[in-house]
């Protein structure tokens, strides 16, 4: 499987709800490395997980994503 590189825009008002979605993909196979921002209210995702898999995860911790594109 090639590996791919995934934007979310993800509604998150403090650290508890980033590291929320921190740990969710920590225990997600395929997933290589992720980086959130508070900030941008913005999640990266690189790995080889499909595009639906990383989102219905990052969507079971409750958080909005309001938009995910691939950009590799």
């Amino acid at each position: 499987m090639s590996e791919h590189t995934y934007q979310f825009n993800v509604k998150m008002s403090c650290s508890g709800c980033s590291g929320a979605v921190e740990r969710a993909l920590s225990k997600l196979d395929g997933v290589d490395s992720y980086e959130t921002s508070l900030e941008k209210q913005e999640v990266i995702v690189k790995g080889t997980a499909d595009y639906d898999t990383v989102l219905e995860k990052i969507k079971k911790t409750g958080k909005q994503v309001i938009s995910g594109t691939t950009i590799a």
